[in-house]
């Protein structure tokens, strides 16, 4: 055991550098995962108008869907291989990984078939208007297909990465990102594909990674892949789900802040002048545009997660506590320059996705400075959440991925737009930021303080 963990990096190596080598590519990756959407919103905006972007705002929960499998069996897996690791089992840990890869293409499976099948009611419960239903039904009807292959690649990364493979994995995610660009122009302005151009310029860049992400999960560097550790255990399977469910439940909650989102900006959106369909265009733009932010606090994360739980089950408590304070400074720098860009230059940022009414760019702008006012401190909670999940303290991560969008953001929407009509929806969120980033202080400096 002492000896597995002197010859790994991940217990030795200077700890900045593991964060820097682990984190910037996998910052990059989940940067090029939140840009698939940024470029279908950029030319569907450019060609279809605000309809077409209110399409993929009411399609993007089942994005987060796959998210939220991806990261619970990718992430799940990871921390389990990499404690085994830390541990010296390498048998336990090939096995981890075998089941994670079985459940994420699984999964990817069940969810396109059922998508396909309740494709009409998914679409409705979203938040689609009459005018907005047919470009909904078209681009998630082609999109589903490729929700094996992005589920494989999200959570297939994480694998690739506590493999020691962290390029690898960033550019496993770029090259698909990369066909998504180039193919997108020409099948939506060359072959007047519309909206179903950019939704097939999706699937064929989710294939290609997902074809690299196979290719690679078939040759382990660290364990030996065989046909047994890639048989579906409950064992394995339990307790992937237990460490996965944190970043899981963050994703799904989420999901279930978009749809309620989705329904209460087209409610009240037309009790007030700007109407129903503003509101759920501008939104869903402005939630992708926050997840590019997120997305590096994300991946600085994702970077941190091999090397605490390698440390943690080394018993190397010091560079545990090193490993997450630097992670959450560096999130907390990043979360503060994105709240300076949010509130200096709202109109400059929406104006990229097309040109619409004067009405369109005043509610863009209002509901860029209230709703993500409390960036700045955005940063923690998901660093601390996945920091316990990492440790194998699955119990603490799953409270702290809840406590920003189920716990307070979500009760919060439902009862202020009672009293403030739609403004109510705006002023939800920095609130629930400010008591979620100080329950996520708390815990952090109370497993701190136990080293």
């Amino acid at each position: 055991m002492e000896q597995n963990t002197i010859e790994n990096p991940l217990g030795s190596e200077k700890v900045t550098t593991l964060l820097l080598r682990f984190a910037i590519p996998s910052i990059i990756a989940m940067l090029v995962s939140a840009l698939y959407n940024m470029v279908d919103q950029f030319f569907i905006g450019r060609s279809v108008g605000m309809l077409g972007n209110a399409a993929t705002n009411v399609a993007f929960p089942l994005v987060m869907t796959c998210t939220a499998i991806a990261l619970m069996c990718g992430i799940g897996g990871a921390a389990n291989f990499n404690l085994s690791m830390g541990k010296g089992d390498k048998k336990k840990a090939a096995s981890f990984a075998g089941n994670a890869i079985m459940m994420l293409f699984s999964l990817g499976v069940i969810l396109c078939i059922i998508t396909r099948i309740f494709l009409k009611p998914m679409m409705l419960l979203f938040g689609a208007t009459p005018d907005v239903l047919d470009y909904a039904l078209t681009y998630t009807g082609i999109t589903s297909l490729g929700f094996p292959f992005l589920i494989l690649t999200t959570g297939g990364t994480n694998l690739v990465r506590a493999d020691g493979s962290p390029k690898f994995s960033m550019l496993c995610t770029l090259t698909g990102a990369i066909i998504n660009t180039i193919l997108d122009p020409l099948f939506i302005f060359k072959f007047h594909w519309g909206i179903a151009g950019a939704a097939w310029a999706t699937v064929i860049g989710q294939v290609v990674s997902g074809i690299m992400v196979a290719v690679y999960l078939k040759q382990f560097k660290t364990v030996k892949l065989t046909r047994n550790t890639l048989k579906l255990h409950p064992a394995y399977c339990g307790r992937i789900v237990t460490l996965g469910t944190a970043p899981c439940f963050n994703q799904i909650a989420m999901m279930i802040v978009q749809i309620v989102l989705n329904n209460l900006l087209t409610h009240y959106g037309a009790e007030s002048s700007y109407g129903s369909d503003i509101p759920l265009a501008c939104a869903g733009i402005i939630m992708k545009v926050s997840m590019i932010f997120f997305s590096i606090t994300i991946g600085i994360s994702q970077g941190l997660q091999p090397i605490i739980s390698f440390n943690y089950g080394a018993q190397k408590y010091s560079r545990v506590k090193e490993a997450y304070l630097k992670a959450a400074i560096s999130a907390t720098v990043i979360s503060t320059i994105a709240f300076i860009f949010f509130q200096l230059f709202p109109r400059e940022i929406i104006g990229i996705f097309g040109s619409e009414s004067e009405a369109y760019f005043q509610f863009a702008e209002k509901f860029f400075r209230i709703f993500l006012f409390c960036t700045f401190i955005n940063g923690i909670q998901p660093i601390t959440s996945n920091f316990f999940t990492a440790i194998g303290k699955a119990n603490r991560g799953i409270f702290i991925s809840l406590t920003r969008q189920i716990i307070f953001l979500l009760p919060l929407m439902i009862l202020l737009p009672i009293f403030f009509g739609i403004d109510g929806i705006m002023f939800a969120a920095p609130i629930a930021d400010l008591i979620a980033a100080a329950f996520a202080i708390i815990f952090a400096i109370r497993e701190i303080k136990s080293y």
